[in-house]
């Protein structure tokens, strides 16, 4: 829709925002304008108008507005409170005057629809910085309190410092005197579905209904259920849209475009296509990666599926299905779960960090602005209460079954209705490409590939600083692995020494040896006590994490998480107090493929604890193989023995890992419990050459 900056108490501050208004040119080509707001502070705005043509930034009384949004109800609230707004914009500045700043939180939450904007009272000497609910439009910035300074964007690559994602979840207030910020929470609601499907019926069309714009509009249509049901709707409704796809030609045909065509002639919807050669993907490729500001294959895949089809746009506004997969267990890993609602809260709550932020740039780089039914406030509560045999059938694998069943109710057809997901990036042949790709020039990895194109500027290929939760074990070095690889900056590791060595949050056997691992690792490790009491021990790693933050700049956490939604949750929702991003990238991995993945990369894991029938003394020092992998598989299937130990079986210390420098040599006694509990006692332990 829109491009917004702004840089506050900065000698450099116009020449920020001018600077900044370039970078951010695709955001809104029917305007552009900057104002000074105060002694060194200033606004900038790109316009891209759909409601009406009203240049930004605003000035009302002496207060100044800048906005990226879509406010559905602005005309209600316009006429409650009686404020002759002209658009939507006008609407969030006249109405934060006249309830006073202050009120700032009640303000945004009467607010339904997408927005981010920024808000400055020159009186009252505050700037306000505030997004929707789940982040659909993107908002960054950075905060110096040193300096009594913040600057903010739309998009990271305006502002040439660091910055972070503002949390959608979080209102910042800052004072321009003196340069203190604070934040007010906001709070997805939970309710209670009494009548789950009609209940979800009624929210779904209301959320298709007021994102429907007065001229044209397409669809993102893949022929799977998310986009298909969108569709459906409309043309229940007698709306006429046009609808678009994009693949790879080189190979066969995409398997996607073939529902895609007949759902499209079901639906009455002229269907427009895009199928670029592999010549071309590679021409654009170096592009797409600096839009999107990764070069993870999966991320690409996705972003050029989006890119190339909105590339043959001709309208304004596009519906996309995304969000359907968060909401309604579409992903496979749902099939793990242990509480698929929850599991659908924590990927509601990361969007606005990977999908959503670039799947917009891409857009807007195409002058095209997504709406998003499925992230409908309204919607998205409903959701969230459904019970979760609503939504995944395991007997029958059949995910999104409620979303299938409303599909069927609206009368599309049953074929395309129990189409099994197919990721967008497979279904349209950008991932096969992306391997060819990789392969004529000569690389092993798709990973290592599109690294290699992002050549600009070295640093830009590093992702935010991030500290790594480290337990000595195996889930915990290797989920820092995974994010090392994915361009993340791993400053630190974090080592919490629980008294209780039962803890149900902390991983205690060989704790003692995390400095040496950080060490092998080349980074610092900071270590807290705890005395390991049940929820209170958490206030201890909140603390620890803060430290972090404060010392090192991390502005992420990562941890082993593979199937505890216990440990997890409490890690998201200190992240979520302390303003930065939690990762969990293991998080529901198939147990057997992880473990093959962790010993193809070479990680040396040594069994320092076992609690399980079927393991035995032998066990205990043992350098985990794949002749052991087999063992323990077979011991799943006698005894129902977790493969990679996540209940409780065994632990695990990682003596040496790809990232290791040196690796850990150690001398041991065995003590046993019983037949088949015992652990090891680490007698001595150093650093000795690989």
């Amino acid at each position: 829709m829109c491009g917004i900056i702004g840089a506050i108490n900065l000698v450099e501050s116009e020449a920020i925002v001018k600077n900044g208004l370039k970078i951010l040119a695709n955001r809104g080509k029917d305007a552009s304008n900057i104002v000074k707001v105060a002694p060194k502070s200033f606004f900038g705005h790109n316009l891209h108008s759909i409601i009406d043509f009203v240049e930004q930034p605003l000035k009302y009384n002496k207060s100044f507005l800048v906005s990226n949004n879509e406010i559905y109800n602005w005309v209600e609230l316009n006429e409650k409170y009686s404020l002759k707004a002209k658009n939507d914009s006008e609407l969030i500045l006249k109405l934060i005057e006249k309830k006073g700043v202050e009120n700032i939180a009640s303000i945004v939450e009467e607010l339904d629809g997408v927005f981010a904007f920024a808000y400055f009272s020159k009186e009252k000497e505050r700037l306000v910085l505030a997004r929707d609910l789940f982040g659909v439009k993107p908002l960054v910035y950075s905060y110096n309190e040193h300096e009594k300074s913040i600057v903010f964007a739309s998009e990271k690559k305006a502002l040439a410092i660091n910055q972070q994602h503002l949390n959608p979840r979080k209102i910042l207030v800052f004072n321009t005197k003196t340069g203190k910020a604070s934040f007010k929470n906001r709070k997805i609601k939970q309710v209670v579905a009494k009548k789950a499907k009609k209940e979800l019926e009624t929210a779904f069309l209301q959320a298709v209904s007021k994102r429907i714009p007065k001229q044209k509009f397409g669809v993102l249509l893949s022929g799977g259920i998310d986009s298909s049901i969108i569709g459906q709707a409309l043309m229940n409704d007698d709306r006429q849209f046009t609808s678009y796809f994009a693949g790879i030609k080189d190979f066969a045909e995409p398997k996607d475009l073939a529902f895609a065509k007949r759902v499209a002639n079901d639906l009455n919807s002229n269907l427009k296509v895009n199928l670029v050669s592999l010549i071309e993907f590679e021409k654009e490729l170096p592009k797409i990666i600096e839009l999107i500001e990764s070069a993870d294959p999966v991320r690409v895949g996705i972003a050029s599926t989006i890119f190339f089809a909105t590339k043959i746009v001709k309208e304004k506004v596009l519906f996309s299905g995304l969000g359907a997969d968060e909401l309604f267990a579409g992903y496979n890993r749902f099939k793990e779960s242990n509480d698929i609602n929850k599991d659908s809260f924590s990927y509601l709550i990361k969007m606005y960090e990977n999908d959503l932020y670039f799947e917009d740039i891409v857009c807007m780089k195409n002058k095209t602005e997504l709406r998003l039914p499925y992230l409908d406030k309204k919607l998205v509560e409903v959701a969230l209460a459904i019970p979760p045999k609503m939504k995944l059938d395991k007997k029958n694998n059949l995910n999104k079954k409620i979303l299938r069943e409303l599909a069927i109710g609206f009368g599309l057809d049953e074929e395309f209705a129990l189409r099994p997901k197919k990721a967008a990036q497979y279904g349209s042949n950008f991932d096969k490409a992306l391997g060819a790709l990789a392969k004529k020039n000569g690389f092993k990895s798709k990973a290592n590939y599109l690294s290699s194109l992002w050549q600009k500027d070295p640093q830009k290929q590093k992702n935010i600083p991030i500290a790594a939760l480290i337990s000595t074990g195996k889930d915990s070095l290797y989920a820092a692995y995974l994010m090392q690889k994915q361009g993340y900056l791993v400053k630190c590791f974090l080592t919490i020494d629980s008294q209780n060595k039962d803890s149900f949050m902390f991983h205690t056997p060989t704790i003692s040896l995390a400095k040496l691992q950080a060490s092998a690792y080349g980074v610092p490790v900071l270590i807290a006590k705890t005395k390991g009491v049940k929820e209170k021990e958490l206030k201890d790693l909140e603390l620890l994490v803060l430290q972090a933050k404060k010392k090192f700049g991390i502005e992420g956490v990562v941890s082993g998480a593979l199937f505890s939604n216990y440990q997890r949750a409490r890690i998201e929702k200190i992240s979520e107090k302390l303003g930065i991003r939690a990762f969990a990238p293991l998080w529901q991995m198939n147990q057997t493929t992880y473990m093959k993945r962790l010993l193809k990369e070479k990680f040396k894991v040594m069994v320092t604890k076992i609690a399980c029938y079927g393991l035995s003394e032998k066990w205990l020092g043992k350098i985990l193989t794949g002749k052991d992998l087999l063992e323990l598989e077979k011991l799943k299937k006698k005894y129902g023995v977790n493969v990679a130990g996540e209940g409780g079986e065994y632990e695990t210390l990682v003596v040496d890992a790809p990232s290791f420098t040196k690796r850990l040599d150690v001398s041991f006694s065995k003590k046993l419990t019983n037949e088949f509990t015992g652990y090891v006692e680490i007698k001595k332990s150093k650093l000795v050459k690989k």
